[in-house]
């Protein structure tokens, strides 16, 4: 049995921050059915297309688990196929264009009288106010919630993040909201509005530079670089390299092979409890005693100091063997890891973390699985569906359509002709 055996969910996202919610929950055993426009579907289908004539990584990996319908809403037979949808179903996710369900004929009053259960989740760019209405893509989100202004080095330009927490990022916190509501309802018996701003995600990602924000105004922000080279700080959280964000000064140091690898790097932590540790390994037991470095404020104005006799110990070993010699000593560090690293790593893939997908077009391709494991619930990652392919099976097994029905809504062309899958 999986956690969400039973839930049906009406799937009318596209390209990222949506379908990462309806793809958790589908992981989670929620029946996700994806409603996509006939002969086109979600546009990441041929979004930076690698191999011709096969969905993109794009939509596959976002797509999992999932069964696909195409729906022309616009017509009488796909308005009646959208409104049964609405009646069996027991959540509608949406990251439309603001006004698209009500331009459809489906706004949230209108739903409500079809299925007063039924529990409608929205992705916006903004919450309420003056940018209610406008076009939020991840990088936008990025900037507007927070993220970029405090990304970067002090001395040029804000930087976006590569990881996608402007769309994956709100698609998980929607997804929580979603279970939350099913919860709820277990107890009242109505379903309710969900919705996820990507400005609020994002900032509620960053929220440990708000508390900096407040910060200021007792005086620096002393674990940040800037504090021990003697630089003012300014009216707002500034953009700090790769300190640390959670009080205890640490940087990102070079490590044996740097010359060549771009990612031989560690991430080195001088946490206090360890620094008896941190000055044994670096060659400096002197410096556990000395006044100018034993305690964390004494340290402060020389963190450059000693960042760099730290590095010039990490350079004579890899990243491997400094997390090899410090982890059993309780010094925090990490290996800055790469895409190939990663997709290489055997515990990943022994963990379900990193999972190889075979698909009828494009063969096997490699895919993050459910970052979150159940020990009741585990998680089989599926492919993605073809477009359609699933329409005739959604039709008549779960909508409960005969076949006369079935053949008269397909020969309208309200549901395409979908692909099916060779064999």
């Amino acid at each position: 049995m999986k956690a969400l055996d039973g839930v049906k969910i009406l799937d009318f996202t596209h390209v990222q921050s949506g379908p990462t919610c309806t793809q958790l929950l589908a992981w989670f055993g929620a029946d996700v059915i994806k409603v996509e426009r006939p002969g086109v579907g979600d546009a990441t289908r041929k979004q930076l297309v690698d191999k011709p004539g096969a969905d993109s990584l794009y939509f596959t990996m976002l797509n999992h688990n999932k069964r696909s319908i195409e729906l022309d809403s616009k017509t009488p037979e796909g308005k009646e196929v959208l409104t049964r949808l609405i009646e069996t179903c027991d959540v509608l996710v949406e990251n439309f264009a603001p006004g698209a369900l009500d331009r459809m004929g489906f706004g949230w009053e209108r739903i409500q009288a079809i299925n007063p259960r039924l529990i409608m989740a929205s992705v916006k760019g903004f919450g309420p106010g003056r940018f209610a209405e406008c076009k939020v893509y991840e990088n936008i989100a990025q900037c507007a919630g927070g993220s970029a202004s405090t990304t970067g080095w002090r001395d040029g330009r804000p930087l976006v993040t590569g990881a996608q927490i402007g769309d994956s990022g709100t698609g998980l916190h929607l997804a929580l909201g979603i279970v939350t509501a099913l919860y709820q309802r277990e107890r009242t018996g109505r379903g309710q509005r969900v919705q996820a701003a990507m400005q609020d995600g994002v900032l509620n990602l960053c929220r440990v530079k708000l508390r900096d924000q407040q910060r200021l105004a007792a005086g620096p922000l002393t674990e940040y670089s800037q504090h021990a080279e003697g630089i003012p700080f300014g009216a707002a959280t500034p953009r700090a390299g790769n300190d640390s964000g959670g009080g205890q000064p640490g940087r990102i140091l070079k490590c044996k092979g740097w010359e060549g690898d771009p990612d031989a790097y560690t991430y080195f932590i001088t946490q206090a409890a360890a620094w008896g540790h941190v000055c044994d390994v670096i060659g400096r037991p002197e410096w556990k005693t000395d006044p100018d470095y034993a305690t964390p404020a004494a340290r402060l104005p020389r963190l450059n100091e000693i960042f760099d006799t730290i590095e010039a110990w990490t350079m004579t070993r890899t990243k491997f063997e400094v997390m090899e010699t410090c982890n059993p000593l309780g010094i925090p560090v990490g290996p800055i890891l790469s895409m190939k690293e990663l997709a290489e790593d055997p515990d990943l893939r022994a963990s379900g973390t990193v999972v190889e997908v075979d698909h009828p077009e494009r063969g096997p391709y490699l895919s993050v699985g459910c970052p979150v494991k159940l020990s009741d619930s585990p998680v089989e990652v599926t492919r993605s569906p073809l477009l359609g392919e699933h329409t005739a099976e959604v039709l008549r097994d779960v909508l409960g359509f005969d076949a006369d029905a079935v053949a008269r809504i397909t020969a309208s062309g309200a549901v395409g002709t979908p692909k099916v899958a060779a064999g």
